[in-house]
C-alpha cells in the first residue's frame, strides 16, 4: 500500500526526523489558508498522487508549457493560482504512463533555502534477505539518470534484521553522502531514525529524493514516499486508515474485498488461475501463443463460488477483454467444486466472451463432467499448452 507524501511525512516526524512545515488540502481554499499559516514568503505547491517524477510532470489539459506538478510560490495569490490550476486536472508524469492521474489533493510547504540535495532510500532486498539502505550524494529529479550513467556514485548498506541497526551502519551512510562534522552526526542520527521508522511500521519501501542540506546547516526531508507491506497492514489500523482509495484501479479495490490478487493489464484474454506461479506460466503461454493477457488474477487456494463469480465480473469489467482462460489445478481446491463456480459464475454474468478452462487434479473427472452438462459453450482443454492454443483460435474465430 502506498501514501502521499504529507502523509507519510506526518509519520516521519513521529520519530524525531525534520520535515518542512506544511499543509495538506483538498480545496483551493484550504490551500490559501494552508500558506497563511507558513512564515513565508516562499512556499510550495505539491501535487499529491501516488506517482514520482512530479516535478518534470506535465498536466494534460494545460498544454506543454505549462509547470509541473510542484511549484514555487513567491505570494500567497500565487499559492492560489497555482492551486487552481493543479487542482481536478491530469498529471502525467514517467511513472504514471500516458493516462496520468487526476490531482485532488495538494501539499502546501514552506520554501527551503538549499545548500545541497541528497539521496537516501530503504527497501526490502529479496537477493540478501536484508534491508537495504541506498545513498548518493546526487539527489534529485535526475536520480534515475544517476543509477543508469554514473551508478559508482550510489552506495548500498546492507543491514541483517537480526543484528539490526548499528553505529557503523550510521557512519557508512554519512561517509556515502560524503558529509563531515555537523552533518556528518545529523545524518548518523536520520540513518537510525530511518531503520527504526522503516522496521516498525512494516514499510516495503522508504525513499527520500531529496533529503537537503539548508543554507543554515541542517538536514532536511524536503520530499519522501512510502510503501507498506499489505500483508502487515493488519498490526497498523492508524496506516491503514492513510489509504487513499482514488489512487487505485477500481478492479484492484473489488478484488481486494474478495481476497483476489489481481492486477489490470493491457491484453486482450482474460486469465483466472489458482497459484501466482501458475498464473504467470499461462500468462507467459498466451502470449507465446501470439495473443497477450489482460490481468494478472490469482484466486488463491480456498476459492468459493463467490470468488469465483467475483472473479468473473472482475475479468469482465475491462471492455479489452475478448476471450477468458481459467486454469486451476486442484490440490487443495477440488475440481468439481470449482466446476460447480465456473457454471453458477458464468450464468450469473450471462457470460457473452468465449471460455475455455483448463482443469487438473482432485476430482478431475468431476470437474470436467459438471462443464460438460452445464448447457454453457465452456471450451475444456486438456493441459496449459491445449488451453492457451484454444482461447487465442476462440477469440480470433470471434473477432
Amino acid at each position: 500500500m502506498n501514501i502521499h507524501e504529507y502523509q507519510a511525512k506526518d509519520l516521519l516526524a513521529k520519530y524525531g526526523i525534520g520535515i518542512p512545515a506544511g499543509h495538506a488540502a483538498l480545496t483551493v481554499e484550504e490551500a490559501v489558508e494552508g500558506a497563511k499559516k507558513l512564515p513565508g514568503p516562499l512556499y510550495v505547491v505539491k501535487a499529491q498522487i501516488h506517482a514520482g517524477g512530479r516535478g518534470k510532470g506535465k498536466f494534460k489539459e494545460l498544454g506543454p508549457d505549462a509547470k509541473g506538478g510542484v511549484r514555487l510560490s513567491k505570494s500567497i495569490e500565487e499559492v492560489e493560482a497555482n492551486a487552481r490550476e493543479m487542482l481536478g486536472n491530469t498529471l502525467v508524469t514517467i511513472q504514471t504512463g500516458e493516462a496520468g492521474k487526476q490531482v485532488n489533493r495538494l501539499y502546501v510547504t514552506d520554501g527551503v533555502d538549499i545548500a545541497k540535495e541528497y539521496y537516501l532510500s530503504m527497501l526490502v532486498d529479496r537477493a540478501t534477505g536484508r534491508i537495504a539502505m541506498i545513498a548518493s550524494t546526487e539527489g534529485g529529479m535526475d536520480i534515475e539518470e544517476v543509477a543508469h550513467s554514473t551508478p559508482e556514485k550510489i552506495v548500498t548498506i546492507t543491514i541483517d534484521p537480526a543484528e539490526g541497526f548499528q553505529p557503523h551502519h550510521g557512519r557508512a551512510v554519512a561517509f556515502g553522502l560524503k558529509l563531515t562534522g555537523d552533518l556528518n552526526k545529523q545524518a548518523q542520527k536520520l540513518a537510525k531514525q530511518l531503520y527504526t521508522a522503516f522496521v516498525d511500521l512494516d514499510c516495503a519501501m522508504l525513499e527520500i529524493n531529496p533529503l537537503v542540506e539548508t543554507q543554515d546547516g541542517n538536514l532536511l526531508v524536503l520530499d519522501t514516499k512510502m510503501s507498506f507491506d499489505s500483508n502487515a497492514l493488519f498490526r497498523h489500523p492508524d496506516v491503514m486508515a492513510l489509504r487513499d482509495e482514488t489512487e487505485e484501479d477500481p478492479a484492484e479495490i473489488e478484488a481486494s474485498k474478495y481476497d483476489l490478487a489481481y492486477i489490470k493489464l493491457d491484453g486482450d484474454i482474460g486469465c483466472m488461475v489458482n497459484g501466482a506461479g501458475l498464473a504467470m506460466a499461462t500468462m507467459d503461454i498466451i502470449k507465446l501463443n501470439g495473443m497477450f493477457p489482460a490481468n494478472f488474477l490469482d484466486v488463491g487456494g480456498g476459492a468459493t463460488t463467490e470468488k469465483v463469480t467475483a472473479a468473473f465480473k472482475i475479468i469482465l469489467g475491462d471492455p479489452n477483454v475478448k476471450g477468458i482462460l481459467v486454469n486451476i489445478f486442484g490440490g487443495i481446491m477440488k475440481c468439481d467444486v470449482i466446476a460447480e463456480g465456473i457454471v453458477a459464475a458464468a450464468k450469473d454474468v450471462n457470460l457473452s466472451v468465449p471460455l475455455v478452462v483448463r482443469l487438473e487434479g482432485t476430482n478431475v473427472e468431476k470437474g470436467k463432467e459438471i462443464l460438460a452438462n452445464s448447457g454453457l459453450a465452456i471450451v475444456p482443454a486438456n493441459d496449459l499448452g491445449d488451453a492457451a492454443r484454444k482461447i487465442v483460435a476462440e477469440v480470433k474465430a470471434a473477432a
